[in-house]
């Protein structure tokens, strides 16, 4: 009887396996970016996630200087908020929202050639708050703000593979 569920499941690997890939499913592979080169000032977390993100996932070439890029990634702001979502009956703060906003845009070297127009992406996560629990909901807001940094930078990655000139009215 052993064997028989053993054969039993693998037949229904198979069957799985079978039907993904006439569906036409595939893992989505590497993100080309439509740049040669890139230029991403600055070196704050965001960044060099970014960058790193830019040298994995693509054959993208970072550049140190704008002028060698052919495109130029500029952030027009980063601003990370914490904001008092609700009270307890006892008037103290019982539930935060963080938000992170980033706002972008891409250009050539020149900033005459459009790629991605300013664009900006916020991200929030909501928190408990309990006065008990200091140390231990300070490290659970930075560990917050590090996943939706992860993610921030995901997002800007699926808005610069689409990228494209955009014509100048």
């Amino acid at each position: 009887m052993w064997s028989f569920e053993r054969s039993a499941r693998a037949a229904f690997a198979g069957m799985i396996a079978a039907l993904l890939a006439a569906c036409g499913f595939h893992l989505r592979g590497q993100a080309q970016l439509p740049f040669e080169t890139l230029h991403i000032p600055g070196n704050n977390p965001l960044v060099v996630e970014l960058k790193r993100n830019v040298a994995v996932a693509s054959r993208t070439r970072l550049v140190d200087k704008p002028a060698e890029a052919q495109a130029v990634f500029g952030f027009t702001q980063e601003l990370r908020e914490k904001v008092i979502l609700s009270f307890s009956a006892a008037g103290r703060v019982s539930e935060y929202q963080l938000r992170y906003r980033v706002g972008f845009r891409v250009t050539d070297a020149k900033g005459a050639q459009v790629y991605l127009p300013t664009s900006e992406i916020l991200l929030t996560r909501d928190m408990a708050f309990s006065d008990a629990q200091v140390l231990a909901k300070e490290a659970e807001e930075a560990l917050l703000f590090r996943d939706m940094q992860r993610d921030m930078v995901q997002q800007i990655m699926r808005r610069l593979v689409v990228a494209k000139p955009v014509p100048i009215e």
